[in-house]
């Protein structure tokens, strides 16, 4: 049984910065593609960002480029998203997803979701 477990959420002024951590129990870890949905109150769920197992290809929302950066590490089974300029918009639950398929990840169809962590952005 993979599971994913994400942490680092918390409340944050609007600018400010988080790093959401999301490990990974799966020995096969290194070839799944990861990805961050994100979802608030009241909306349907909403991609954020993806990392194949080529850490240097990713992919954003277009409400998070330049702002978001995903990442990994393979070593320690893990992957991130460093949050910068947050907004009151951005205030979610982050879950994190991974699986085989690039193109059921990235559409949220992944293998395997973690529980979410809650982001709140406010003053």
């Amino acid at each position: 049984q993979v599971q994913l477990v994400e942490s680092g959420g918390g409340l944050v002024q609007p600018g400010g910065s988080l790093r959401l951590s999301c490990t990974c129990s799966a020995r096969t870890f290194s070839s799944y593609t990861m990805a961050w949905f994100r979802q608030a109150p009241g909306k349907e769920r909403e991609f954020v960002a993806a990392i194949n197992w080529t850490p240097s290809n990713t992919n954003y929302a277009d409400s998070v480029k330049g702002r978001f950066t995903i990442s990994r590490d393979n070593a320690k089974k893990t992957v991130y998203l460093q949050m910068n300029s947050l907004k009151p918009e951005d205030t979610a639950v982050y879950y994190c997803a991974g699986g085989w398929s690039t193109s059921a990840v990235v559409t949220g169809k992944g293998d395997y979701w973690g529980q979410g962590t809650q982001v709140t952005v406010s003053s």
